[in-house]
């Protein structure tokens, strides 16, 4: 029986997820979502299930959207977290 286009993505990011985790030797992930109005980004610790640093567009007095500028400004801030929390190293996940 053929794959539902859903389930083929839920495989493929899946597959990808578990790869990640085998280049990662116990860093933690960043994953980044930008929707077509803001940008979130969060750090995420896969051996405890937790998160530990997270941003989004959405925060502060501006609501600065999902242009460079915004991504420039939630790097800066998920950064700043992570480090207050220890965090040096990180894995990117797309």
């Amino acid at each position: 029986m053929a794959l539902s286009p859903r389930e083929t993505a839920l495989r493929r990011a899946q597959r990808n997820r578990t790869r990640l985790r085998q280049l990662a030797n116990g860093r933690p992930r960043l994953s980044v979502f930008r929707s077509s109005k803001n940008i979130y980004a969060q750090i995420i610790d896969d051996a405890n299930g937790v998160t530990l640093a997270a941003a989004s567009s959405l925060e502060g007095d501006k609501k600065v959207g999902a242009d460079k500028d915004a991504a420039a400004v939630v790097g800066k801030l998920v950064a700043e977290r992570a480090i207050e929390k220890g965090v040096k190293d990180v894995v990117f996940d797309r």
